[in-house]
């Protein structure tokens, strides 16, 4: 018998006195280990319990960079699921590249087509001339049907058609609404867009996305030639649109996205920008080793104003409430309401659900977000202090963020019910998103 074993050996010389005592001990010992085991396995089967039924509330503004968030955290610990769905991205990518590039002909149809405006005459005036956009224009008409299309597929809202002010709203790299892909709550967009794909497979017919895939790739030296044309970006600098820091920004990969053969990559899922009006519920099946057999839930919740008061049904019985604010809109303003700054807005809702009794026994998680973004502004010579007349400190990254850092957690101590721990981190819209779940995740199991 080993030396390590349970019981251990009753000694050679013992009593039946001392044999009466050591097993009334190792019978009590043996009551002690097996009520140790019981309230571990408990504790075990009440934490798998716990992590089964776990629910995240994703709150935040629109383009706050709630989605992406959520994608990566799939793409990172559902990964089969996620690839599973690639297919279903590609007329959203598609839809984000056609709605681009629409933006920039009723630009060029605004400014090439009302010569009466003395600042449409100033714009005309292109190293490319005016009628080589007119011809690049009648050459493109077709995308007008491939958005059709495409929005027909995914039963999505259509685009506002009209070329007047599409850059209402717009400041600097601000929302544009045109870009947004809008569908419905729910996955009725993945269905339909099943539906499509299947009847394309089984050959009774051309489908309609297959001509929408067949128009874009006709058009595809086009479309290239369409943002590589000095003139056409010196009218959109003029416009003050920057497209090219969009959600949903594919003109650049033009000539791929466009292509007949296309496949949408993890990146191109990651930065796809799709809009759902209401709640989206998403049930994450984790696949990882250590996590695998929990199902997690995430709340998404429409960050627009109109949306917001759709948000409370779902704080009640939430583990954990993540806010994304886009520290970077500091100089813009909310494409719904041009007269409410985005910054301050962020800092608004924030205190709201800081307020918030239903959510006060959820764990608090802040990202301040969209921060090589706010460094790049900043490094530029736009002043922070411009647009927050209370900031008194200097222009540089690391004073900003530890000033917004201070304030956010300053009203979470002042309008929290009740006191409690928050978990506030800094992390970038493009340079490091694919960070994001493990910044959040560990957090999130810690609120178990």
């Amino acid at each position: 018998m080993s030396e390590f074993s349970w019981p251990p050996s009753p000694p050679t010389d013992e009593s039946d006195l001392d044999r009466a005592l050591r097993l009334q001990e190792e019978k009590e010992a043996k009551k002690i280990s097996d009520e140790i085991d019981r309230a571990i396995e408990k504790e075990r089967q009440e934490l798998k319990k716990r992590r089964s039924a776990m629910r995240i509330l994703l709150l935040g503004q629109a383009e706050s960079g709630k989605s992406t968030m959520l994608k990566n955290f799939q793409l990172h610990f559902a990964p089969k699921a996620f690839h599973t769905e690639v297919e279903l991205w590609r007329p959203v990518i598609q839809l984000n590249l056609v709605r681009s590039i629409n933006v920039i002909l009723n630009i060029l149809s605004s400014v090439h087509d009302v010569p009466a405006d003395p600042a449409a005459r100033r714009l005309s005036t292109r190293p490319i001339s005016p009628e080589s956009h007119r011809l690049l224009r009648m050459r493109l008409a077709p995308i007008r049907q491939v958005e059709l299309i495409l929005t027909k597929a995914l039963a999505a809202e259509p685009a506002e058609q009209s070329p007047p002010d599409v850059r209402e709203g717009v400041q600097g790299d601000g929302p544009v609404g045109p870009l947004d892909v809008c569908v419905r709550p729910g996955s009725e967009w993945k269905t339909c867009v099943r539906e499509a794909q299947l009847l394309t497979s089984r050959g009774t017919r051309r489908g309609e996305l297959d001509n929408a895939a067949g128009i874009l790739d006709a058009c595809r030296e086009d479309i290239v030639a369409l943002w590589a044309d000095p003139g056409i970006q010196a009218t959109l600098r003029a416009q003050g649109l920057h497209l090219q820091n969009q959600p949903g920004f594919f003109l650049d990969q033009a000539a791929r996205v466009a292509a007949l053969d296309y496949t949408p990559t993890e990146e191109d899922i990651l930065k796809a920008r799709i809009r759902t009006t209401g709640v989206e519920e998403y049930r994450v099946e984790m696949e990882t080793a250590t996590e695998k057999g929990e199902s997690w839930t995430f709340y998404d919740v429409g960050g627009h104003r109109g949306q917001r008061a759709a948000w409370a049904p779902y704080f009640d019985d939430v583990n954990a409430m993540v806010f994304l604010c886009p520290i970077a809109g500091f100089d813009q303003v909310l494409s719904e309401d041009k007269s409410v700054n985005r910054l301050r807005d962020s800092m608004k809702l924030w205190k709201t659900i800081c307020k918030s009794k239903a959510l006060a026994g959820a764990k608090f998680i802040l990202l301040l977000n969209k921060c090589d973004i706010l460094k790049a502004k900043l490094d530029s010579g736009i002043k922070f202090s411009d647009y927050v007349t209370v900031y008194e400190g200097g222009n540089t990254f690391e004073d900003v963020t530890s000033y917004l850092k201070r304030s956010f957690q300053v009203i979470h101590k002042e309008y929290s019910p009740r006191k409690r721990e928050l978990h506030v981190h800094l992390t970038c819209a493009i340079v490091c998103p694919s960070r994001l779940p493990f910044v959040v995740h560990p957090m999130l199991t810690r609120c178990l």
